[in-house]
Protein backbone atom coordinates (compact mmCIF):
# COMPACT_ATOMS: atom_id res chain seq x y z
CA UNK A 1 0.00 0.00 0.00
CA UNK A 2 1.17 3.51 -0.82
CA UNK A 3 0.49 6.25 1.71
CA UNK A 4 0.99 10.01 1.65
CA UNK A 5 2.87 11.98 4.30
CA UNK A 6 0.86 12.29 7.52
CA UNK A 7 -1.23 9.12 7.05
CA UNK A 8 -1.99 7.29 10.31
CA UNK A 9 -2.25 3.59 9.47
CA UNK A 10 -2.27 2.23 13.03
CA UNK A 11 -4.42 3.78 15.75
CA UNK A 12 -3.65 3.09 19.40
CA UNK A 13 -6.49 1.04 20.93
CA UNK A 14 -7.77 -0.40 17.66
CA UNK A 15 -8.01 -4.20 17.21
CA UNK A 16 -4.87 -5.86 15.83
CA UNK A 17 -5.57 -7.09 12.31
CA UNK A 18 -1.97 -7.60 11.23
CA UNK A 19 1.48 -6.09 11.05
CA UNK A 20 3.29 -3.86 8.58
CA UNK A 21 6.71 -3.89 6.98
CA UNK A 22 8.12 -0.59 5.74
CA UNK A 23 9.22 -1.12 2.14
CA UNK A 24 10.26 2.52 1.65
CA UNK A 25 9.72 5.77 3.52
CA UNK A 26 9.78 6.74 7.18
CA UNK A 27 7.21 6.18 9.92
CA UNK A 28 6.91 7.47 13.47
CA UNK A 29 5.67 5.00 16.08
CA UNK A 30 4.00 6.93 18.89
CA UNK A 31 1.61 6.69 21.81
CA UNK A 32 -0.30 8.96 24.14
CA UNK A 33 1.49 9.78 27.38
CA UNK A 34 -1.05 11.61 29.46
CA UNK A 35 -2.08 14.59 27.34
CA UNK A 36 1.15 14.48 25.32
CA UNK A 37 2.45 12.40 22.45
CA UNK A 38 5.59 10.32 22.99
CA UNK A 39 7.41 9.01 19.94
CA UNK A 40 8.64 5.52 20.74
CA UNK A 41 10.82 5.09 17.67
CA UNK A 42 11.21 5.78 13.98
CA UNK A 43 10.93 3.01 11.41
CA UNK A 44 12.14 3.02 7.83
CA UNK A 45 13.16 0.67 5.01
CA UNK A 46 12.79 -2.95 6.12
CA UNK A 47 11.43 -2.23 9.60
CA UNK A 48 8.43 -3.96 11.15
CA UNK A 49 5.59 -1.93 12.69
CA UNK A 50 2.62 -3.12 14.74
CA UNK A 51 4.29 -6.21 16.16
CA UNK A 52 3.73 -5.05 19.75
CA UNK A 53 0.09 -5.88 19.27
CA UNK A 54 0.90 -9.58 18.77
CA UNK A 55 0.42 -10.60 22.39
CA UNK A 56 -1.39 -13.37 24.24
CA UNK A 57 -3.23 -10.80 26.38
CA UNK A 58 -5.50 -8.44 24.54
CA UNK A 59 -5.53 -7.80 20.85
CA UNK A 60 -5.39 -4.04 20.49
CA UNK A 61 -2.53 -1.90 19.26
CA UNK A 62 -0.59 -0.28 22.15
CA UNK A 63 0.84 2.32 19.73
CA UNK A 64 -0.10 4.46 16.75
CA UNK A 65 1.93 4.77 13.54
CA UNK A 66 2.00 7.71 11.13
CA UNK A 67 4.00 8.30 7.95
CA UNK A 68 6.52 11.16 7.93
CA UNK A 69 6.90 11.10 4.15
CA UNK A 70 5.35 9.23 1.22
CA UNK A 71 5.68 5.60 2.29
CA UNK A 72 5.17 2.13 0.83
CA UNK A 73 4.03 -0.55 3.30
CA UNK A 74 3.52 -4.29 3.09
CA UNK A 75 0.60 -5.51 5.24
CA UNK A 76 0.57 -9.07 6.59
CA UNK A 77 -2.59 -10.39 8.24
CA UNK A 78 -2.23 -11.42 11.88
CA UNK A 79 -3.35 -15.06 11.50
CA UNK A 80 -1.14 -15.65 8.46
CA UNK A 81 1.90 -14.14 10.22
CA UNK A 82 1.38 -16.22 13.38
CA UNK A 83 0.93 -19.38 11.28
CA UNK A 84 4.17 -18.59 9.43
CA UNK A 85 6.06 -18.26 12.71
CA UNK A 86 5.02 -21.81 13.64
CA UNK A 87 6.61 -23.34 10.55
CA UNK A 88 9.50 -20.94 9.83
CA UNK A 89 11.97 -21.33 12.69
CA UNK A 90 14.50 -18.89 11.21
CA UNK A 91 11.89 -16.13 11.04
CA UNK A 92 10.82 -16.89 14.61
CA UNK A 93 14.45 -16.78 15.75
CA UNK A 94 15.10 -13.44 14.02
CA UNK A 95 11.89 -11.99 15.45
CA UNK A 96 12.92 -13.09 18.95
CA UNK A 97 16.28 -11.31 18.54
CA UNK A 98 14.49 -8.23 17.21
CA UNK A 99 12.19 -8.18 20.26
CA UNK A 100 15.20 -8.53 22.58
CA UNK A 101 17.00 -5.60 20.90
CA UNK A 102 13.88 -3.48 20.99
CA UNK A 103 13.28 -4.25 24.67
CA UNK A 104 16.85 -3.20 25.48
CA UNK A 105 16.39 0.07 23.58
CA UNK A 106 13.04 0.73 25.30
CA UNK A 107 14.56 0.15 28.73
CA UNK A 108 17.42 2.54 27.89
CA UNK A 109 14.98 5.18 26.70
CA UNK A 110 12.88 4.94 29.89
CA UNK A 111 16.07 5.16 31.96
CA UNK A 112 17.09 8.25 29.98
CA UNK A 113 13.71 9.91 30.58
CA UNK A 114 14.16 9.51 34.34
CA UNK A 115 17.88 10.14 34.77
CA UNK A 116 19.02 12.42 31.93
CA UNK A 117 18.48 16.13 31.43
CA UNK A 118 16.83 17.36 28.23
CA UNK A 119 20.23 18.35 26.85
CA UNK A 120 21.68 14.89 27.49
CA UNK A 121 18.63 13.19 25.94
CA UNK A 122 18.85 15.46 22.89
CA UNK A 123 22.54 14.64 22.40
CA UNK A 124 21.79 10.92 22.69
CA UNK A 125 18.85 11.16 20.25
CA UNK A 126 20.84 13.04 17.61
CA UNK A 127 23.60 10.43 17.69
CA UNK A 128 21.04 7.63 17.49
CA UNK A 129 19.22 9.24 14.55
CA UNK A 130 22.48 9.71 12.68
CA UNK A 131 23.41 6.06 13.26
CA UNK A 132 19.96 4.90 12.11
CA UNK A 133 19.45 7.16 9.08
CA UNK A 134 22.98 8.16 8.09
CA UNK A 135 23.82 11.56 6.63
CA UNK A 136 23.16 13.46 3.41
CA UNK A 137 25.94 14.53 1.06
CA UNK A 138 25.99 17.81 3.02
CA UNK A 139 26.54 15.98 6.29
CA UNK A 140 23.06 16.56 7.74
CA UNK A 141 21.21 13.74 9.51
CA UNK A 142 19.17 12.05 6.80
CA UNK A 143 15.77 12.57 8.42
CA UNK A 144 13.97 15.88 8.67
CA UNK A 145 11.81 16.14 11.78
CA UNK A 146 9.58 18.94 12.97
CA UNK A 147 10.67 20.44 16.27
CA UNK A 148 7.45 19.07 17.77
CA UNK A 149 8.31 15.51 16.67
CA UNK A 150 11.87 15.82 17.94
CA UNK A 151 10.53 17.08 21.29
CA UNK A 152 8.09 14.14 21.45
CA UNK A 153 10.95 11.75 20.68
CA UNK A 154 13.06 12.89 23.63
CA UNK A 155 10.11 13.42 25.98
CA UNK A 156 10.18 17.18 26.46
CA UNK A 157 8.34 20.35 25.50
CA UNK A 158 8.86 22.34 22.32
CA UNK A 159 10.20 25.26 24.37
CA UNK A 160 12.80 23.15 26.21
CA UNK A 161 13.91 21.54 22.95
CA UNK A 162 14.27 24.96 21.30
CA UNK A 163 16.51 26.18 24.14
CA UNK A 164 18.71 23.07 24.04
CA UNK A 165 19.10 23.25 20.26
CA UNK A 166 20.24 26.86 20.64
CA UNK A 167 22.66 25.83 23.40
CA UNK A 168 24.20 23.07 21.28
CA UNK A 169 24.40 25.43 18.31
CA UNK A 170 26.17 28.14 20.34
CA UNK A 171 28.58 25.48 21.64
CA UNK A 172 29.28 24.58 17.97
CA UNK A 173 28.21 20.98 18.61
CA UNK A 174 25.54 21.12 15.89
CA UNK A 175 24.44 23.25 12.93
CA UNK A 176 20.79 23.92 12.10
CA UNK A 177 19.36 24.65 8.67
CA UNK A 178 15.56 24.66 8.85
CA UNK A 179 14.58 21.13 9.88
CA UNK A 180 18.03 19.79 9.03
CA UNK A 181 20.58 19.11 11.77
CA UNK A 182 24.27 18.43 11.26
CA UNK A 183 26.49 17.10 14.04
CA UNK A 184 29.67 19.19 14.12
CA UNK A 185 31.30 17.87 17.28
CA UNK A 186 30.50 14.18 17.77
CA UNK A 187 32.90 13.73 20.74
CA UNK A 188 31.13 16.54 22.63
CA UNK A 189 27.70 15.06 21.97
CA UNK A 190 28.95 11.58 22.88
CA UNK A 191 30.28 12.89 26.18
CA UNK A 192 26.84 14.34 26.97
CA UNK A 193 25.03 11.17 25.89
CA UNK A 194 27.30 8.83 27.88
CA UNK A 195 27.08 10.80 31.14
CA UNK A 196 24.14 8.78 32.46
CA UNK A 197 24.35 5.67 30.28
CA UNK A 198 22.69 2.67 31.95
Amino acid sequence: MRLKKGARFIQEGNPVDGIYFVYSGTVKVHKQWGDKELIVRFAHNGAIVGHRGLTTKGSVFPISATTLEPTVLCFVERDFFLSTLKVNTELTHQLMLFYADELKESEQKMYNLVHMTVKHRLASALIQLQCQFGTTTSGFINIQLSRQDLAAYIGTTYESLFRMLNDLTSEKAITLDGRQIRIENLPALSALADTHRM
